[in-house]
């Protein structure tokens, strides 16, 4: 059970090269700042430099790892992925890193994002022969550099990248090497950093700050970076730079930690100048401003300090509801968004508020929010929002909704207004998000909001598509 309206998490991808030390406990960490991007699964997969050593299970971080799992992962290599799936259901068989093997030895894999051809390139994998344990996109990216032709890994991974269509931020671990890899249009943020002598690759920068790691620089869309025995070498793309990339926007919107640095942009400042360009192109009379915590604070706090009005926190968050699958009775069921926020009567009472949200999908929580803080006493209240109206699904890597879902693609937004019961409603225009993210809009993915996806995918996939494919046995999945 969950009550959010955001899109969800995708996932999280670490990876650590220090072999003079025993890294499985630093990758543990790593991988807990990265919670966030992912609470279905999680593993660790480590190299001694003879073999590698693998532990993966179901729930969070710190669920699946104690002092004894990670004593069981040694050497000075790892690799780490927490998931939230994309592609395949959630189930123990599709967690992370995936370990496949050919004629160079063992190879273990984690995957953000989502390949568009992975019907495909499984289909003709199946053909050949090949055998798949799970469900997964990542898997199939995994057994195509298995059988890709070429004389060491990155020949392998390069010809790999070559058929695969759609996004991929990876880490893979070999008996003696780690490399990391970006898709040419750098969808999913991946950065590098240096601890001890040694190497760090993660999803966000956030990952580096925990283990005391310094940021060097992010991998370059379709780079393929390789560090062993004898330093970090890089592979550039052979298409060169890109004057047009796919980063997606929602990394900056919500995804990524605001303490989180992407394309030299701290994340925490670009969602205060959307607060603030919200109270530009929406002002409206009000006595205070909340920010939905906690994805919304940030734009929340920007708003306030733009508008002249005070910032409180009249919608407090427990943090600790996550998923889980105890069903409520009837009457917690009817007040379900009040296992998650609680208001406060005694500062909304008779109070016109402005709310500030980073996004609304498919508008099944937001009217949920709205009458919680109505029936605390809010006489007005006026939503803003941090993204445009999302009137296209994502198909790569954010499990978001299918195009019926969405509600901005059904209603126009005065009826987006009306059936959420809100005041007002004002969505931040998409010229407005890319000057508070200050960054070029050609470096991004902004199909979601427009349509125009940097490269041609079909409009209906499904994520549990390859959950139909011939060589995998059917069974009943844990919603």
């Amino acid at each position: 059970m969950t009550f959010q309206d955001s899109p969800r998490e995708e996932c999280g991808i670490f990876g650590i090269y220090s072999p003079n030390e025993e890294v499985a406990r630093l990758a543990f960490f790593g991988l807990f700042s990265l919670q966030h991007r992912g609470q279905e699964s999680a593993g660790i997969a480590t190299s001694d430099g003879r073999r590698l050593w693998l532990h993966t299970d179901m729930g969070l971080v710190a669920h699946v790892f104690d002092e004894e799992t990670l004593a069981r992962l040694p050497g000075g290599l790892a690799i780490g992925h927490t998931r939230y799936s994309t592609t395949g259901s959630s189930r123990i068989v599709n967690a992370q890193p995936v370990v496949v093997e050919c004629a160079l030895g063992e190879l273990a894999l984690g995957h953000n994002g989502n390949i568009v051809n992975a019907q495909t390139m499984r289909r003709e994998l199946e053909e050949q022969g090949h055998t798949f344990t799970g469900s997964t996109d990542s898997e199939v990216i995994a057994r195509l550099i298995a059988v890709a032709p070429g004389a060491d890994w990155v020949e392998k991974l390069r010809h790999a990248m070559r058929r695969l269509q759609g996004a991929y931020s990876l880490v893979l671990l070999t008996r003696d090497a780690l490399m990391a890899a970006r898709d040419p249009l750098g969808v999913r943020p991946l950065c590098l950093g240096s601890l001890n002598g040694g190497w760090v690759v993660a999803s966000e920068s956030c990952a580096l700050d925990h283990i005391r790691a310094d940021f060097l620089r992010e991998v370059e869309p379709g780079e393929i970076v390789r560090i062993d025995s004898s330093g970090l070498t890089s592979h550039p793309s052979p298409e060169g730079k890109r004057p047009c990339r796919g980063l997606c926007i929602f990394e900056f919107i919500y995804f990524a930690r605001p303490d989180s640095v992407i394309e030299g942009r701290l994340l925490y400042q670009a969602r205060e100048a959307m607060g603030a360009q919200l109270a530009r192109e929406h002002p409206v009379a009000a006595d205070l401003v909340i920010g939905i915590p906690d994805s919304a604070t940030a734009a929340g706090i920007g708003y306030a300090q733009e508008s002249g009005l005070p910032y409180t926190q009249a919608l407090l968050k427990n943090r600790y509801v996550g998923r889980t699958f105890i069903e409520p009775d009837q009457r917690i069921r009817d007040i379900g968004v009040q296992l998650k926020y609680n208001p406060l009567p005694q500062v909304l009472a008779g109070q016109r508020v402005v709310v500030v949200d980073d996004s609304i999908v498919r508008g099944t929580t937001t009217p949920r929010v709205v009458a919680l803080l109505r029936a605390a006493g809010a006489r007005e209240i006026h939503l803003r929002v941090c993204a445009p109206p999302i009137r296209y699904p994502c198909f790569f890597g954010v499990d978001m909704a299918t195009r019926q879902e969405l509600i901005a693609a059904q209603k126009s937004v005065p009826q987006i207004r009306d059936l959420i019961g809100a005041d007002s409603l004002g969505y931040l225009s998409l010229e407005g998000l890319i000057e508070a993210v200050a960054l070029p809009r050609e470096r991004f993915c902004l199909a979601c909001f427009t349509g125009n996806y940097p490269i041609p995918v079909q409009l209906e996939m499904d994520k549990l598509a390859l959950e139909a494919s011939p060589g995998l046995p059917s069974m009943a999945f844990l919603p």
